[in-house]
């Protein structure tokens, strides 16, 4: 992807998206330390938010933190489940780019009521609606989005949660990882995509992920609805090879985030050798698929991942034509909190 190919119109969203590396690399985790220090505090934390905003950088970093070992309770959920919970005591975590998303903002407005005094929020804006019922915010310095899929601002909330939970535990290495992340993003942003994967996808009635339960293959799914206007699902861990082949033709496509070595055989077995499905893999090693490959970037990999994933459907967004960002329905605020 690069925004200076004449095969490109100058969209918005290709401009957001190439501007990711530099927010990376100027991210100051310390944005985060307050809301750390009020997390620490009551040793449980309860992310919410809806769709991009809780997706990637909410599961991203309860993975990464899990992988690491800690003592810290942290799930996520979103907000009109979560009005379900007992959260008294738990710290609690928005996450809404506009700051007017109804499901989080009604959730923190029925605790603020019943007298929670630990609630924080991430937002694109200041002096939103969500901000005025936290008791602390962030507000992300990456700016507006021109698109309404959106990209910059999924990874600096990203960055948000990864900081928060790291300041929570005291396992502050983020700081001294950005410029290799941003390195990695900007390497798998602007790789070429060989034609034949781009046709598959072009081709394919459905464009499903698989990957693990962190995020990156999650949100894809959304951006393909978004950006290449097809039908997608979301294969979590090993599922497709679990009675999904029974639905699939040889016309779909899965691209499988992160494969795991020890099944790739099974994969090749159910889903190629047996539906006649085409499987692409983004790894940081060679598969026996066509493979995307990234810079290992530890348990952070997940943000290069994520490029990558742009990358291929801006690819096949752009072959097939589509102002991606004209959406025909979407909105940028998918529902938006009206009332006092």
């Amino acid at each position: 992807m690069n925004n200076t190919d004449p095969r490109y119109t100058p969209f918005n969203l290709v401009t957001d998206m190439l501007a990711t590396p530099a927010f990376v690399r100027s991210f100051d985790p310390a944005v985060a330390a307050k809301i750390g220090a009020s997390v620490a505090q009551t040793g449980k934390l309860h992310f919410t938010g809806e769709g991009s905003s809780r997706l990637f950088p909410t599961k991203h970093a309860i993975k990464v933190i899990h992988q690491r070992g800690t003592a810290l309770q942290v799930h996520t959920e979103a907000g009109k489940q979560s009005q379900s919970y007992r959260l008294q005591d738990w710290s609690v975590i928005g996450l809404s780019n506009s700051g007017r998303t109804a499901e989080v903002i009604q959730l923190f407005k029925s605790l603020k009521e019943a007298g929670h005094t630990n609630l924080s929020s991430i937002t694109a804006f200041a002096n939103s609606t969500l901000e005025s019922f936290a008791n602390q915010g962030i507000v992300l310095g990456c700016g507006a989005e021109g698109a309404v899929a959106a990209t910059k601002s999924v990874i600096e909330q990203a960055l948000c949660c990864q900081a928060a939970v790291e300041a929570a535990t005291g396992q502050n290495n983020l700081k001294g990882r950005l410029n290799q992340v941003a390195d990695a993003m900007q390497a798998a942003l602007t790789a070429p995509i060989a034609k034949d994967i781009t046709d598959a996808l072009v081709n394919a009635p459905v464009i499903s992920w698989a990957g693990p339960n962190d995020g990156v293959a999650e949100e894809l799914t959304l951006k393909t609805n978004e950006i290449t206007r097809k039908r997608s699902d979301y294969f979590e861990g090993t599922y497709a090879a679990h009675g999904v082949e029974e639905v699939m033709t040889d016309k779909d496509v899965v691209i499988w985030v992160d494969p795991i070595a020890d099944q790739e055989e099974k994969f090749e077995k159910v889903l190629v050798h047996g539906a006649g499905v085409k499987v692409i893999a983004i790894s940081t090693r060679p598969t026996r698929f066509p493979t995307i490959l990234v810079q290992d970037c530890g348990d952070l990999t997940g943000f290069a991942y994520m490029a990558a994933g742009w990358n291929l459907l801006v690819e096949a967004g752009t072959a097939l034509s589509i102002n991606v960002d004209k959406p025909q329905r979407a909105r940028k605020v998918g529902n938006e909190f009206v009332g006092g």
